[in-house]
C-alpha cells in the first residue's frame, strides 16, 4: 500500500479483509453496499477502483468478485506451502475435476477431465483445481449445477466457509459449521437438509475451500 487512505476508503478495505478472512472470497459490490450503507453499489465501485489505485486492491474486471488483496496473497504465500500431490498447473491450467471414485484421491488422474487455461493465482487465495458441480444444494449464493468451483487445497477452515468435503464415499459442496465435535455441513437451498457429523464416529475429509465459480464451465469466473 503507498498511498494513505481516507477513512471510507479504509472501512471498505476493512471489510473486504474481513470478508475474504472469514468466508475465502471476496464481498461483491452490493455486500459491501449495504454492509457500509452506500445508496447504491455504484458508491462502493468508486471506493474500489481509489483503492485499486493506491495500490490496496486489484481488481479484475468483468467479476462481480474480482477483488485481489496484495498484502493477504503474500501472507498466503510465505505461510502456506504448496499442497502434497497437487498437479502442476502452470503449463495446462486448471485441472478441471468430473465425478470422483469412491476412496481415491480427488486429484486422481483418472477424475481430471480436462484442463481450463486460467492461472492459478487468477483466484485469491491461488486454486488448485475446479471441480464441477452436482445438483442445486447451493443454488441460493449462485453455485448451481454444471458451474466450476474453483478450490484452494487447505486444512485451515473457518466457520462459514464454502469447503469440499469427503464423507465416506462420497464428496460434496456445503458451508462449514463446527461446534466441538459436531461438524455441520449446510446447504444453501431450503430443500436440502443440513448434514450432521458426529467426528467421533465419522470421517470427515475436507479436500478445500471454494475461492471462485466459473459459471456453467464457459469460462466466466465469479469472484
Amino acid at each position: 500500500m503507498t498511498r494513505p487512505l481516507t477513512p471510507r476508503q479504509q472501512n471498505v478495505y476493512d471489510f473486504i479483509v474481513k470478508t475474504m478472512s472469514e468466508l475465502g472470497y471476496p464481498p461483491t459490490r452490493a455486500e459491501i453496499a449495504r454492509a457500509l450503507g452506500f445508496r447504491s453499489p455504484n458508491a462502493a465501485e468508486e471506493h474500489l477502483r481509489a483503492l485499486d489505485k493506491k495500490g490496496a486492491i486489484r481488481m479484475v474486471p468483468g467479476t462481480s468478485r474480482g477483488i485481489r488483496l496484495p498484502a493477504m496473497e503474500a501472507e498466503a504465500a510465505e505461510s502456506e506451502p504448496k499442497a502434497a500431490n497437487a498437479p502442476e498447473t502452470s503449463a495446462q491450467g486448471l485441472p478441471i475435476i468430473g465425478e470422483v471414485a469412491a476412496g481415491s484421491p480427488i486429484l486422481a488422474t483418472a477424475h481430471i477431465d480436462r484442463y481450463c487455461p486460467l492461472p492459478a493465482d487468477y483466484f485469491t487465495p491461488r486454486a488448485d483445481y475446479l471441480l464441477r458441480v452436482r445438483g442445486l444444494s447451493m443454488k441460493d449464493i449462485g453455485i448451481l449445477e454444471g458451474d466450476l468451483l474453483a478450490v484452494h487445497r487447505t486444512e485451515r477452515i473457518r466457520d462459514g466457509q464454502i469447503v469440499v468435503a469427503r464423507i465416506e464415499d462420497e464428496v460434496t459442496v456445503k458451508r462449514f459449521k463446527r461446534q466441538g465435535h459436531t461438524v455441520w455441513l449446510m446447504a444453501e437451498n431450503e430443500e436440502f437438509a443440513p448434514i450432521e457429523i458426529d467426528l467421533r464416529h465419522q470421517a470427515l475429509e475436507i479436500e478445500g475451500v471454494g475461492v471462485g465459480v466459473i459459471r456453467g464451465g464457459n469460462g466466466q469466473a465469479l469472484h
